[in-house]
C-alpha cells in the first residue's frame, strides 16, 4: 500500500534533486498521484535519516540508470529493506569515465577544445537523442513494470537530471501528462539545491575560474533545448508519441490503460 507522502519537500542531506512527480497534470484532466513515482540523484550518499525517509516511502522498486563507471565513482545505492533495486545503465551523457576525468582533472585548455563554442550543449543534445533512439528496450521494461506492479517506484541515475530526467519524461508522455508540465519538472533539476556538486582536483582558484565553470556548465545543467531534443526525436523517428510507445517500446494500448490506472488519479 502506498504511505502517504508528506506535503514539504524533505531536507535530504546526502541525496540531491529528490522530488515526487505527484500532482502533474494530464491532457485529459487527470492527475499523477502523489507518493507513487519519485525521482532523485544517486543514493550511494545518503544519511540514516535520508535513508530512513526513503523507506517511509513504502518503495517497491528503485530503477538505477548508472553506468559501471558512475558507481566506481559514487560507490552502490545505500540498500532499502524490502525494495528491489532494478539497474539498467543508459547511455551515460558525459561519456562516463573519461568524461569525470575531465571534469575533475582537465586543464583550461583541454575544456576549451572540448567543450567551448557550444559544443557542450551539442554533446548533451547528441546524448538525449541517443538515448532516446536506442535504449527502447530499457524504456520498455521500466514501463511495462511500472504498469504491473513496481509501484511505488523511484528513478535516480547520478544527478537525477540527464538519464532518469528522460525516463520520467518517457513515463509521463506515456501519462498523457501535459507537455508544458513535463518540461517544467525538468528544469526543476537547475535549483540550486538540487544540482549535482562539481568537483574539481586542485586547490587552486583556477580550478574552479568563473571560465571553467562557464564551460562545464551545459554538462550539468537542465535546458529546455535538451529535453527538446528528445522530443523531436520521438517525432522525427516514429512520427509521434502514440507510435514511439506502441512501435518503438512495444507499450500496448491496454497497458499504456494499465499504467494509467495504476499511476494516475
Amino acid at each position: 500500500m502506498t504511505q502517504q507522502v508528506p506535503s514539504t519537500e524533505p531536507e535530504l542531506t546526502g541525496v540531491r534533486n529528490f522530488r515526487d512527480v505527484g500532482g502533474l497534470p494530464t491532457v485529459d484532466g487527470r492527475r499523477v498521484r502523489p507518493g507513487v513515482l519519485f525521482r532523485s540523484g544517486h543514493l550511494a550518499h545518503a544519511t540514516e535519516k535520508d535513508a530512513a525517509f526513503l523507506a517511509s516511502l513504502g518503495l517497491h522498486t528503485i530503477f538505477d540508470f548508472r553506468n559501471a563507471a558512475d558507481k566506481k565513482l559514487e560507490g552502490p545505492d545505500v540498500e532499502l529493506p524490502g525494495v528491489r533495486n532494478v539497474n539498467l545503465p543508459l547511455s551515460d551523457p558525459a561519456d562516463g569515465a573519461e568524461f569525470w576525468k575531465m571534469v575533475r582533472d582537465g586543464e583550461l585548455d583541454q575544456l576549451r577544445g572540448i567543450l567551448a563554442d557550444g559544443k557542450a550543449a551539442n554533446r548533451m543534445i547528441a546524448s538525449y537523442r541517443t538515448i532516446i533512439k536506442e535504449r527502447t528496450a530499457e524504456h520498455s521494461q521500466v514501463l511495462r513494470a511500472l504498469a504491473e506492479d513496481s509501484v511505488p517506484a523511484l528513478m535516480h541515475c547520478a544527478a537525477g537530471k540527464d538519464r532518469a530526467g528522460l525516463s520520467i519524461a518517457v513515463t509521463l508522455l506515456a501519462l498523457g501528462v501535459e507537455r508544458e508540465a513535463i518540461v517544467a519538472d525538468y528544469l526543476e533539476s537547475n535549483a540550486i539545491h538540487r544540482r549535482y556538486k562539481v568537483h574539481r582536483n586542485g586547490s587552486s582558484a583556477d580550478a574552479y575560474s568563473p571560465e571553467v565553470m562557464e564551460l562545464l556548465s551545459p554538462l550539468f545543467d537542465a535546458r529546455a533545448e535538451y529535453l527538446a531534443a528528445a522530443i523531436d526525436t520521438v517525432e522525427e523517428t516514429w512520427g509521434g508519441v502514440d507510435a514511439y510507445l506502441e512501435k518503438g517500446l512495444k507499450v500496448t494500448p491496454a497497458l499504456r490503460r494499465q499504467l494509467r490506472e495504476r499511476l494516475l488519479d
